[in-house]
């Protein structure tokens, strides 16, 4: 169990690092995305910033809990954009992060 959850936490930490790289460094799918959804290259920077702190947090045992919480806040406001966007397919994708990093919260509170 202890393997499946470290993979899964590197695999949600990478995806976290990835997408918040794209928003920082202004991505052109993702600029134009963000902005159709109302979000100012301010915002999207931000947004990018806080994925990428999610992500590095969590890669560290230590604030393994805190990362969690930043990243799912991240992955859900993601998923609600794309909702908003009418892409329902993507959204279903876009869900499955948050439902693993439910599953890392929880079980990291039932271990401790």
């Amino acid at each position: 169990m202890n393997k499946v959850v470290l993979v899964l936490t590197i695999i949600i930490a990478l995806l976290s690092l990835a997408a918040g790289a794209a928003k920082v460094m202004q991505t052109p799918q993702e600029v134009e995305f963000l902005t159709g959804q109302g979000l100012n290259l301010n915002l999207i920077i931000a947004f990018g910033v806080f994925q990428i702190l999610g992500g590095i947090l969590l890669l560290v045992p230590k604030t393994k809990l805190i990362g969690s919480v930043i990243s799912l806040i991240a992955f859900t406001a993601s998923a609600i954009l794309v909702f908003n966007s009418g892409n329902i397919n993507f959204t279903l994708i876009s869900i499955i992060p948050v439902f693993i990093l439910l599953l890392l919260i929880y079980l990291d509170r039932i271990k401790n």
